[in-house]
């Protein structure tokens, strides 16, 4: 070991202070020639896992440990202003790292008061195994001989002395010669440790790798405190060096004490933690009568077999794939997995909650498909077992379900119920810093204006997985800038060091571990950073797979709130009890609709691209909707015009061997599916399928070892089969874009049947299934004026909202749908159900007055009757809306005084009075056409009982203004058009040079509303035109850049 080991050290989970990633530390510790290191975080334990891994492959000894905060009292009291210490604590032993687990789980759900806080009682509770060391100047130690406290520092190093044993607690020493305050306790540290006998032990407190790091490290703590770096009085570390020094750098720094170094690597000989990785550690699932789990689920599969196939339906063939799966389950020790996961998805389904038909490979496992995990039998789709669970490769199976994005938590807090609120939690996730924040980020910390950052970052492409590095390599306006802009430098260089940096934690959005014992003898736990009731891993969801805890995902699915809702309002209005699970997969009307591209809702299939074509695929069998899941992304999207070519016999399909066509049939000599390239490997080349499913994963990870390896087994395979070698190379070349464009079929057959299932309910039930899509929408102002236009063109009439007919959701009645009262803007949801309530209990409201006299509660207040009003929602009352709004005053004071009659407060010599009032309205002129529209637009999101553009029906009709929908599809770039339509969203510019210009939303009667870009020499010929609500003519052509279609204006006329 070398003479001196980091024992302070901060990576970038020390959330925006800790520069260093993992693999940096770990390089460069390398590099310095130390083969120890201890990792201590800010109060979490969040990259231990990772660390253990990596520094254990790369050769280096992992300490695991924490730099806690301390309460000074008790981590109970959250006094204002109330400080908190730090500490170091390591790990020596299995004990000590199951202590520092509970410390730091206590310290966040119960010491939590702006950071989390362990306290002394706690620290006594769990020292077992623990090294502590005092740590930096923000140590309690520290602290008292700043401020001249010696003999307080006294007792309370010898406290801590005595908390974690003798020989267990150290006196941390750092050598900082710039900062003051660190000179000034280091002789005071010295005398302590003669004083008290208590060992010295040097640290670094490295939050960075090198020392030219310092900028940018300081640019970090800017982002972290909001600050510039010109601010005064902000924090930073920029005064002193706190990178990962060498072992000579450190020992010239402690020339004077080598005690000190000595005991760095004392106290790393010392911890020796072993994480017991790649374990399983399954729940128990509760079974009756002492059965064991493989007993019990043969049980199950046995009960359920005839609930899935008809006796005669029970093949020799299926009998046979179900024992080969149960054998594997079985021999593999899953059983209890297989009985939890199906306990979840037949829980949410016997109470109503939509689930999907599966997700992922699990789709090809017959026994999750008796078990109704899954509703795909994999037999008619050739799925694959071993895709997902294979035998020589003993893995912890993976099955994620899908549920109504408005139940899950109904199925989590079941979960919780049935294993204990200690053994479940939901999984952390982290937010890095992406190359466009890290610019926008860096930026703003350093000074720049928001127009330079704005236009540096806007240069970045956008997507996930961009880089700063390949983004200046391929982008020539980007290199030109770094190379000639001198800010743009030194913006980039700055944001490539923070690029990738953790920002934030937050909760996963489905993952959830079940642990067979509590949580916290394997992981430490907090309390969600957006939610301080849900408590969520410290480990991320690899290192909670890694640790051999069961992790599922549980992900909410808008589209099965869609099919939940669709299914409920047709059993309502009709009688009729939709099984969603048993829906023909055959019906014409379903593929009518996908024909004709009217998948507006209908999942996966909605996008435009994905309209076009399913128009030219013409899809007549569910193994097409299949196909288009599986093609329709980028890579293999440059397959599909083949694919349709050869569908429709315009291509010629071949074959470079005959034995490939019975594996490349459906999919007209196209690979398309993973499972068909573990096919090709089964029956050519002679691999078992499990041997399949392992050359897929190799080939996928683009090792050239293993793609060498795998191309010389998979050829001599098929030689030895008799395939000729110059053809069995040809094959093989099939297979390296066939992994990387390659689909898995269990995952596409699964969501290409939700597709089909909202496609069937649009298709059969439209007014129902609107409304359910609506509902499911209503926070989104424009995507429901999208639906609106859309309902209209499907002669689906969308009717106003009203007191006396509305419900809280849109609600279907007859061929028409009545708009929600909750979807109103500014009426809540308590008094929407106060006034649906009070109208089933009492029948009809017969006036306004009435309305008020009946509906007491605070929610019915200035704002809510006024967005009531101008909605329309009292217009069956007799009621005009410019008239209310003229008499809003005395309407509250009625409605105030009906209430005060209510509560009983008029009390009199002769008992209780009930008030007297009558609603007199003053008369007003009745709303325009224009005001009514306007307040619709304002408050529903869209004009719903008309449109600004009927008013000029002739004048759009004799200039031949094209619809925007049309000139959308049309994709022509070349000619001149005018449209007609009404603004909706103004946004003004500035643009580099100086020049003013516009960009306006237009909407007309289309479903999907066009941004007109509107450039200086033509805005200060239209100026007037461009104001929210003008109605106007606008001449000029399309724009399509980066597949956004705009309109570029060349002259515009107001209408009226």
């Amino acid at each position: 070991m070398s003479k001196f080991v980091h024992l302070h050290t901060h990576s970038h989970y020390s959330l925006l202070d800790g520069l260093s990633k993992i693999d940096g530390i770990l390089a460069r510790t390398k590099e310095l020639g130390m083969d120890a290191l201890a990792l201590t975080d800010h109060g979490v334990l969040y990259g231990a896992v990772e660390f253990y891994k990596k520094a254990n492959k790369a050769g280096v000894k992992p300490i695991l440990g924490v730099e806690a905060y301390v309460a000074p009292r008790d981590r109970f009291s959250k006094e204002a202003n109330e400080r908190y210490y730090h500490l170091i604590l390591l790990a020596e032993t299995n004990e000590g790292w199951r202590n520092l687990i509970r410390l730091v789980t206590k310290a966040h759900l119960e010491g939590f008061y702006y950071k989390p806080r362990a306290d002394k009682d706690l620290l006594r509770e769990f020292h077992g195994g623990l090294i502590a060391t005092s740590s930096c100047l923000g140590g309690e130690i520290s602290q008292n001989l700043l401020f001249g406290k010696y003999e307080e520092a006294k007792r309370v190093a010898l406290e801590y002395q005595d908390i974690f044993g003798k020989g267990n607690y150290f006196l941390e020493i750092q050598k900082h010669p710039n900062t003051p305050d660190s000179e000034k306790v280091w002789p005071e540290l010295i005398r302590l440790s003669r004083d008290t006998g208590i060992p010295l032990v040097a640290a670094q407190d490295s939050h960075y790798l090198r020392s030219e790091d310092a900028d940018y490290h300081d640019v970090l703590l800017a982002v972290q405190t909001g600050n510039r770096l010109s601010d005064d009085d902000r924090l930073t570390l920029k005064a002193d060096d706190f990178s990962l020094c060498s072992p000579e750098d450190m020992e010239k720094k402690f020339s004077d004490i080598p005690e000190a170094l000595a005991n760095t690597v004392k106290i790393a000989e010392r911890c020796n933690v072993d994480l017991p990785l790649d374990k399983v550690l399954l729940p128990d699932f509760p079974k009756p009568d002492g059965k064991s789990a493989n007993a019990y689920l043969r049980e199950l599969v046995e009960e359920r077999m005839d609930t899935r196939f008809e006796p005669e339906a029970q093949t020799k063939e299926l009998k046979e794939r179900l024992e080969y799966e149960m054998g594997v389950i079985e021999s593999t020790g899953f059983a209890d997995y297989f009985l939890i996961v199906q306990d979840l998805t037949n829980w949410a389904k016997a109470h109503g909650i939509a689930v999907g038909p599966g997700r992922g490979s699990a789709a090809g496992s017959l026994v999750s498909y008796i078990l109704q995990i899954t509703d795909v039998n994999p037999l008619p789709y050739d799925l694959l077992f071993e895709r997902f669970l294979n035998p020589e490769r003993i893995q912890m199976p993976d099955i994620d379900i899908d549920f109504a994005d408005t139940r899950r938590d109904e199925v989590l807090a079941y979960a919780r119920e049935k294993y204990g609120e200690d053994r479940v939690a939901q999984i952390i996730t982290f937010g890095t810093m992406a190359a466009r924040a890290a610019v926008r980020d860096a930026g703003r910390a350093m000074g720049f204006t928001y127009g330079f950052c704005d236009q540096v970052a806007k240069l970045i492409p956008g997507g996930p997985g961009v880089k700063l590095a390949e983004s200046l390599e391929n982008v020539e306006e980007l290199r030109s800038m770094y190379a000639s802009n001198p800010d743009a430098k030194k913006l980039l260089d700055t944001a490539k060091h923070l690029e990738g940096v953790v920002r934030h934690a937050s909760v996963h959005a489905c993952g959830t571990v079940i642990s067979k014992d509590p949580l916290t003898n394997h992981v430490p736990l907090q309390s969600a950073p957006q939610d301080r009731n849900a408590i969520i891993t410290q480990f991320e969801m690899h290192s909670v797979e890694d640790l051999g805890l069961l992790k599922i995902d549980l992900l909410g699915l808008k589209n099965l709130t869609i099919i939940e809702e669709t299914v409920r309002l047709i059993k309502d209005l009709h009688g009729k009890d939709i099984q969603i699970s048993e829906l023909p997969l055959d019906d014409q009307k379903t593929f009518e609709l996908l024909r004709a591209g009217d998948t507006t809702g209908v999942f996966q299939f909605e996008s435009s691209g994905m309209r076009r074509y399913m128009k030219e695929i013409v899809p007549n069998e569910f193994e097409d909707l299949v196909a288009l899941v599986a093609l329709f992304r980028p890579g293999p999207m440059e397959l599909i015009p083949s694919y349709i070519k050869r569908k429709h016999g315009k291509e010629k399909i071949s074959y470079l061997h005959p034995k490939l066509e019975p594996i490349l049939r459906n999919t007209y000599g196209i690979g398309v599916y993973q499972e068909q390239m573990m096919r090709i490997a089964r029956d050519l080349a002679g691999y078992s399928l499990p041997e399949a499913d392992t050359l897929r994963k190799a080939i996928g990870k683009k090792i050239k070892e293993l793609l060498d390896e795998q191309e010389q087994k998979l050829t001599q395979g098929m030689i030895k089969n008799g395939i000729e070698p110059r053809i069995a190379k040809k094959i093989w070349e099939l297979f390296p874009p066939f992994a990387r464009y390659g689909f898995n079929k269990s995952h596409a057959v699964c969501y290409a049947l939700i597709g089909y299932r909202t496609a069937f309910l649009k298709a059969n039930y439209p007014e129902e299934f609107m409304a359910a899509l609506l509902n499911a929408e209503v926070n989104d102002i424009e995507r429901i004026a999208f639906l609106v236009a859309e309902a209209k063109q499907k002669n689906i009439e969308i009717s106003p909202p009203d007191v006396n007919m509305s419900f809280v959701n849109f609600t279907p009645e007859g061929p028409r749908i009545r708009f929600g009262l909750q979807a109103v803007k500014n009426v809540g949801e308590a008094i929407t159900r106060i006034i649906i309530e009070e109208r089933l209990r009492g029948g009809p409201f017969a006036s306004l007055s009435e309305f008020l006299t009946r509906i007491q509660h605070k929610d019915l207040n200035k704002k809510s009757l006024e967005s009531l009003v101008k909605a329309g929602a009292f217009d069956s009352l007799g009621v005009e809306r410019n008239q209310a709004l003229a008499n809003l005053d005395d309407i509250l004071r009625f409605a105030n005084v009906m209430k005060q009659g209510a509560n009983g407060n008029n009390h009199t010599l002769f008992g209780v009075q009930k008030p007297t009032a009558t609603l007199n309205l003053k008369p007003a002129p009745p709303a325009s056409l224009q005001q009514r529209l306007a307040w619709e637009k304002e408050l529903l999101g869209f004009y719903l009982s008309d449109h600004p553009l009927n008013s000029f029906r002739e004048v759009v009709a004799r200039v031949k203004a094209v619809p925007i929908s049309e000139v959308i599809g049309s994709g022509d770039e070349n000619s001149k058009v005018v449209i007609a339509g009404t603004v909706s969203k103004i946004q003004k510019i500035v643009t580099k040079t100086g020049q003013p210009m516009v960009f306006a939303t237009v909407e007309d009667f289309s479903p999907r509303a066009i941004e007109v870009v509107v450039f200086n020499s033509t805005l200060q010929k239209t100026a007037p035109c461009w104001e929210v609500g003008s109605t106007l003519l606008i001449e000029g052509r399309l724009s399509s850049r980066n597949d956004e279609p705009k309109f570029l204006c060349d002259r515009a006329q107001k209408l009226g």
